[in-house]
């Protein structure tokens, strides 16, 4: 499986940005997927997840402002993110992985991950 992310960029805080993630291959609806994030300096940490029945799970600090979604049908990802503020920016990745029972907040419970899209809000 390749993911490949995208929809990144500068945003003033307040605004919203819609990250993509698109996945090769032929069993994308049965994956759990997820989107992380690595500000500088820092570890890798969880945002949202999603599972191939649709079940999401979102890290505390995003509840409210980001929505997770996937469109089987493209095998495409999404993370509609708004209310941005300047501690969102990062780098954000997305995560795939064919297991349906696996621990979503950690980055080692995926096998499959993109390379990564910069999302800047200024302040």
């Amino acid at each position: 499986v390749q993911l490949q992310a995208s929809g990144g960029g500068l945003v003033q805080a307040g605004g919203s940005l819609r990250l993509s993630c698109t996945a090769s291959g032929r069993t994308f609806s049965t994956y759990t997927m997820a989107w992380f994030r690595q500000a500088p300096g820092k570890e890798r940490e969880f945002v949202a997840s999603i599972t191939s029945g649709g079940s999401t799970y979102y890290r505390d600090l995003v509840k409210g402002r980001f929505i997770i979604s996937r469109d089987n049908a493209k095998n495409t990802m999404y993370l509609q993110m708004s209310g941005l503020k300047p501690e969102d920016t990062a780098v954000y990745y997305c995560a795939a992985d064919p297991r349906q029972t696996i621990i979503e907040r950690i980055s080692a419970s995926y096998a499959y991950w993109g390379q990564g899209t910069q999302v800047t809000v200024s302040s």
